[in-house]
C-alpha cells in the first residue's frame, strides 16, 4: 500500500502563532519612535520589563572583544583560541577537572557579577520606572537590577545567577552563596586551576556542584525561585485591568518562549497593553498591533537615555 506524503511544515510562516508577515521593522523616525515609546509609559499605570542578554550587553557588559581577551588570556593559551572564542562559549568547554571547572568560573562571576558597579544603562532605567508599579523579568544573570536599586520582590531572574551555585544533579532544592568562595579563588587560582581543598562538594550527596545557572534538567528552583515566579503571576493579574506598557530590552531568540513571545502574546490579548522593544538587531514588531509597539533598534543606551529625558 503506497503511504501518503506528509506535506512538511514551513516554520518560517510563523513566530508566536502569528504570521511572519505581520512582524515589520517600522519606517519611522527615530525622534518619533522615542517620542510614542515616552508618552506610552508615561500614560502606563503598570509597567513590566524583560530584559535578556542584549540588555547587558548593550550596558558594556559584553562577552567578547577585548573585555574577554584582556580578561581570560590566560584561559585562551591554556585551553586554546578555538574553544575559548569569548564568555559564553568558554563556560561550555569540557574542563578536564573541578579544579579547572572552577578555575574558569571563579573568573567568570567576578568579572560579570561581582567586580562591576550598577552600569549606567541599569541606573537610568531604575529613575525612569521606580514611581511606576513595576516588575522585572529577566533572563540575565548578573545581578546588574539589584545593583542599580530595583526592589529584589519585583524581580524575577528565571535562569540563575553568577552568584549561586548549587549540586551538579540538583539532589537537593537548595542553592548556596558562593560569594566568598568565588573571591577566594580568585585570589588562590594559578595556571587556570584553583586548589583543590576549595573545590565545593554537594553537602548532602557528597557529588560536585555546579553553577546555578539553567543548562540542564539539573536546575534548581528553590523556594525563593517559586516566590518569585508567585510575585510574578500576582503582577500579571494585576496588570490585565490597568493600562500597561511591557518593555523588552535586548531579547532574541535565544530563549523567546520566556520573554519575547509571552510579552507578544499578552499585547495581542489585551488592548490596554502596549509593547515597547529595544533591540539592537531584531526589533520587529507585529504591524497589527498598530500604535501599541514601537520597535526601536540601535544602541540601546542611547535609547534609554533620550527615554529618560522625556519622561
Amino acid at each position: 500500500m503506497k503511504q501518503s506524503r506528509k506535506r512538511k511544515t514551513d516554520w518560517s510562516q510563523f513566530l508566536s502563532g502569528v504570521p511572519a508577515w505581520d512582524y515589520i521593522f517600522q519606517d519611522i523616525p527615530y525622534e518619533k519612535q522615542v517620542e510614542r515609546a515616552s508618552v506610552l509609559m508615561k500614560e502606563a499605570d503598570y509597567i513590566l520589563v524583560g530584559a535578556g542578554a542584549g540588555a547587558s550587553a548593550a550596558a558594556g557588559l559584553t562577552y567578547s572583544g577585548e573585555r574577554f581577551t584582556g580578561n581570560f588570556s590566560e584561559f585562551i593559551e591554556k585551553y586554546g583560541s578555538t574553544y575559548m572564542t569569548d564568555m559564553y562559549a568558554a563556560g561550555f568547554y569540557p574542563f578536564p577537572t573541578q579544579e579547572a571547572k572552577w578555575g574558569y568560573w571563579s573568573k567568570h562571576s567576578m568579572i560579570n557579577r561581582f567586580l562591576p558597579p550598577a552600569m549606567p544603562l541599569y541606573k537610568q532605567l531604575y529613575e525612569i520606572v521606580k514611581e511606576k508599579e513595576y516588575f522585572i523579568l529577566t533572563t540575565n544573570v548578573d545581578h546588574q537590577f539589584q545593583k542599580a536599586g530595583f526592589q529584589t520582590e519585583r524581580i524575577f531572574a528565571t535562569q540563575g545567577d553568577y552568584g549561586n551555585i548549587q549540586c551538579e544533579k540538583g539532589c537537593h532544592p537548595k542553592i548556596y552563596d558562593a560569594e566568598d568562595l568565588f573571591r577566594q579563588m580568585d585570589q588562590a587560582r594559578c595556571d587556570c586551576l584553583v586548589p583543590s581543598y576549595m573545590v565545593p562538594k554537594c553537602p548532602v550527596c557528597g557529588g560536585n556542584m555546579a553553577m546555578h545557572l539553567r543548562c540542564d534538567q539539573y536546575f534548581v528552583e528553590d523556594e525563593k525561585w517559586h516566590e518569585s515566579a508567585g510575585r510574578y503571576y500576582d503582577f500579571l493579574q494585576k496588570m490585565k485591568h490597568k493600562k500597561g506598557v511591557l518593555l523588552e530590552l535586548g531579547v532574541g531568540f535565544n530563549t523567546p518562549t520566556i520573554i519575547r513571545f509571552p510579552f507578544e502574546k499578552m499585547v495581542r490579548e489585551n488592548v490596554k497593553l502596549s509593547l515597547i522593544r529595544l533591540n539592537m538587531s531584531d526589533a520587529v514588531v507585529p504591524e497589527s498591533f498598530g500604535n501599541r509597539a514601537v520597535g526601536i533598534g540601535g544602541d540601546m543606551a542611547e535609547v534609554i537615555s533620550d527615554l529618560g529625558n522625556r519622561i
